[in-house]
């Protein structure tokens, strides 16, 4: 009766409830670890996405949830990793993987806002900064536990205005951020970007893969991208003159 022709696995109620858990767990430590490794990229003067691409090419690797970014978020990833920790914990095993992909999850979200600091030597307070990206993936609504919502929350406790735009989460956002007089959401991506100190780039959406570089650099107060997705080319940017950071690759701002 299974016309997809997947695989109908049977197990005891305990094997797939951990089978449940650890599925997801082991995507969240693939994307803790890249993240890890684009930390270390930066410091050595490596280019994290050749080195994605170099062991992806490996069969055993593959290029599946090893992209690095601003962390993960959602209902599922942070949800099944912290219930693995308390069943570890419960059963009487102090888990060191799991508590650190949490860790590493948790450094990740603050990494942009680290960048923004350090740019601007002069602090936050007063600037404006665009935020691209709300949800936290394309195609969904979905803000729970989302990257952009930690580092809006940085930026508004830094004294920083945020001017945001996500083609579908925008309803969700101004039930979030309902009273907090500096965050303001805009029609489209460009109307976000008018006037911002920076750019700030959280969510691949599909429509953010390809902008107009140069009306970018036009409409921005200061030709500046903190891009958490890295979906650009580095070079191709800084021909239209924008000063770009990401992460693991290119023009960065290291952790120290």
């Amino acid at each position: 009766f299974i016309r997809n022709h997947d695989r109908l696995i049977v197990m005891d109620v305990r094997s797939s409830e951990l089978t449940k858990y650890a599925a997801n767990a082991m995507l969240a430590t693939k994307i803790s670890f890249m993240n890890e490794l684009a930390a270390i990229a930066e410091r050595v003067g490596a280019d994290i996405e050749k080195v994605r691409i170099g062991i992806g090419s490996d069969p055993r690797i593959g290029y599946s949830f090893i992209y690095p970014g601003t962390g993960y978020g959602g209902s599922c990833f942070p949800k099944d990793v912290q219930a693995l920790i308390r069943s570890a914990l419960d059963a009487g095993h102090q888990p060191k993987i799991l508590g650190a992909v949490q860790t590493v999850n948790a450094h990740q979200k603050e990494v942009l806002f680290r960048k923004m600091q350090r740019h601007f030597k002069d602090g936050l307070h007063g600037r404006t900064v665009a935020v691209w990206g709300l949800a936290f993936k394309p195609n969904t609504d979905d803000m729970r536990e989302a990257p952009s919502r930690t580092l809006i929350d940085l930026l508004l406790d830094a004294g920083a205005r945020v001017q945001a735009y996500d083609p579908v989460a925008g309803p969700e956002a101004e039930r979030i951020y309902v009273g907090k007089t500096h965050f303001a959401l805009a029609e489209n991506a460009y109307e976000a970007a008018r006037g911002a100190d920076a750019l700030a780039i959280v969510t691949e959406w599909q429509e953010f893969r390809s902008p107009d570089f140069e009306r970018l650099r036009e409409i921005l107060k200061a030709p500046l991208i903190f891009d958490g997705r890295n979906l650009y080319d580095p070079a191709m940017v800084s021909r239209f003159g924008l000063t770009y950071h990401a992460i693991g690759r290119g023009k960065t701002l290291p952790e120290s």
